[in-house]
């Protein structure tokens, strides 16, 4: 199914996921999907289905922890919605940022899938856990 939203209403839509986000209410973020969308954070397999999402965004849920996410720029292509921005991490009082785009479709109001490309090694510094990189690098390195 198409989407019936207007270029300025699919931003609308993805302006107030990011206040949901940014509040952590998860079910209203998963709200915002079909019954069948899918989150692919390209560097990870995809989840699908809002119960799944539901799982995974209220795994982000820290009270030492807050995510907030700066649009640096946002529009609509082919139907799909691009947002360029800056995902600022505070963690522990040490704030961290990483760059994303996200690619959003949609099926009538709601959001079917988004994709979201980064790099992995970048969002794990600024998640806190540089230890990890050298381990996902010696994986990335050893697949090319």
């Amino acid at each position: 199914m198409a989407s019936s939203l207007s270029d300025e209403q699919k931003i609308a839509l993805f302006r107030d996921m990011i206040d949901a986000w940014q509040k952590q209410e998860w079910r209203k973020v998963v709200d915002m999907f079909t019954p069948d969308g899918v989150l692919h954070s390209m560097m990870i397999e995809p989840v699908k289905g809002r119960e799944v999402l539901f799982k995974r965004f209220t795994g982000f849920s820290n009270p030492n922890k807050k995510v907030t996410l700066h649009v640096r720029r946002m529009g609509v292509v082919d139907g799909a919605l691009i947002v360029e921005r800056v995902d600022q991490i505070v963690l522990d009082g040490v704030s961290r940022s990483t760059p994303v785009v996200g690619v959003l479709e949609f099926e009538g109001a709601l959001i079917s899938e988004w994709r979201e490309y980064y790099d992995r090694a970048h969002l794990l510094v600024a998640q806190g856990k540089a230890a990890d990189v050298p381990a996902y690098m010696a994986r990335v390195t050893a697949d090319h």
